[in-house]
């Protein structure tokens, strides 16, 4: 079905099936299969190839040569019917690729909105993004990848598989990144190293002045401090009783399986 206020170039393929929303403008040479659907307003530019099932949200901007839903990469994969599913006002530049994702997770990958993803950067089978986290040219995940909200990841970096990168994060460019990297946690190197917490970032982001103190103090306790993990954690829920950015630092940890970058 598509809607009658969609505009479709001439050269674009929509397949009988996909179900384009209101406004979406479909750009010259693009290919839409049968199992898309595209909200309101989003514009595929050209040269765009979006395979599916695969849902996209309202307002995305999708830029030439991108590879939106296409099968994933895992040699397990056998045609199975897996999901990619897009949010609203994502900017998805040149030639990034997205794919669906297997049944050995939960068959889906998710994007969430207001993301930026800059020139090839690649989001991988099961990865599950938030919202308004901005990703660097050639940025890579790897499968079943978890991302926070507002985490930034440099340009050339790469996250390992299974691996969680924290709300508020600020990872430099070529960052090699195989184990989790808490909330808040500025890291670059390879092996991805702390350094410090994403300062800045917080304040442009409302964080009131005690409570960036109260995660710098957690922080400390755990990078700095000299103390093992549990006795850091012991520290670090004083804190988290009276600040709620400090307990999901604190839950982060609990929850951490591959471990934290040191």
């Amino acid at each position: 079905m598509i809607h009658e206020t969609a505009q479709i170039h001439p050269t674009a393929i929509v397949e009988e099936g996909a179900v384009i929303g209101a406004d979406v403008k479909i750009g010259p040479f693009c290919f839409v299969d049968s199992k898309v659907k595209i909200g309101r307003g989003t514009e595929l530019l050209s040269h765009v190839v979006v395979k599916g099932p695969t849902t996209i949200g309202e307002e995305n901007k999708i830029f030439q040569f991108a590879s939106i839903g296409e099968a994933c990469q895992d040699l397990k994969y056998a045609g199975e019917d897996t999901r990619l599913d897009i949010g609203d006002r994502n900017t998805i530049r040149e030639s990034v690729t997205m794919h669906r994702g297997t049944i050995q997770d939960s068959g889906i990958t998710k994007v969430g909105s207001d993301n930026l993803f800059m020139i090839n950067a690649h989001v991988a089978h099961d990865c599950v993004i938030g919202d308004r986290c901005i990703f660097a040219n050639n940025a890579t995940l790897a499968g079943h990848v978890i991302v926070g909200d507002h985490a930034i990841i440099g340009g050339m970096s790469a996250v390992h598989q299974f691996c969680h990168v924290g709300e508020h994060c600020m990872l430099g460019g070529g960052s090699i990144v195989v184990q989790d990297v808490p909330p808040y946690v500025m890291g670059q190197g390879n092996h991805c190293e702390p350094f410090g917490i994403n300062v800045e970032g917080l304040k442009r982001r409302g964080f009131e002045k005690q409570e960036i103190l109260a995660i710098r103090r957690a922080y400390k306790a755990l990078y700095r401090s000299g103390m093992t993990l549990a006795e850091a954690k012991t520290e670090i829920a004083k804190e988290a009783t009276e600040y709620k950015s400090v307990q999901v630092f604190m839950d982060f940890l609990d929850n951490s399986e591959r471990g934290i970058i040191r």
